[in-house]
């Protein structure tokens, strides 16, 4: 399986077949690109083995976030040190606030479905 150059971050990922960050990661494996995954516990899915701490990727394109703006202040810093084009606001994960920061970084943000882009095409 031929994996596209860019890797996806995603952030609060699940082994939860019910969460929409799992089904987020089958969708993208689906589609050929590389993933990478943080939550809160250790875990994987397919071959994504689930990071619990901060990682320093260095070929990170896209971050798409699947952890709620109460808890996204702990990521804020770590996201912008990993320099992706964009950061992707699932539904329920929108924050107006790490918004200017990412915008201060030249950032890319979007608020979107992450399996809405890929089952449309325009991931």
């Amino acid at each position: 399986m031929k994996l596209h150059k860019s890797t996806t971050l995603v952030i609060g990922a699940s082994e939860n077949p019910e969460r929409y960050s799992y089904k987020a990661i089958v969708q993208l494996l689906r589609h050929k690109h590389a993933v990478e995954a943080i939550s809160q516990k250790t875990g994987n899915l397919q071959s994504v083995m689930f990071n619990t701490t901060l990682i320093a990727f260095t070929d990170i394109d896209t971050v798409t976030m699947y952890v709620g703006p109460k808890n996204q202040a702990a990521y804020f810093e770590y996201i912008i040190s990993l320099q992706p084009r964009r950061v992707i606001f699932n539904p329920g994960t929108e924050n107006p606030d790490f918004y200017a920061l990412l915008d201060q970084h030249d950032i890319t943000h979007t608020e979107a479905c992450t399996l809405v882009m890929l089952s449309i095409g325009v991931y």
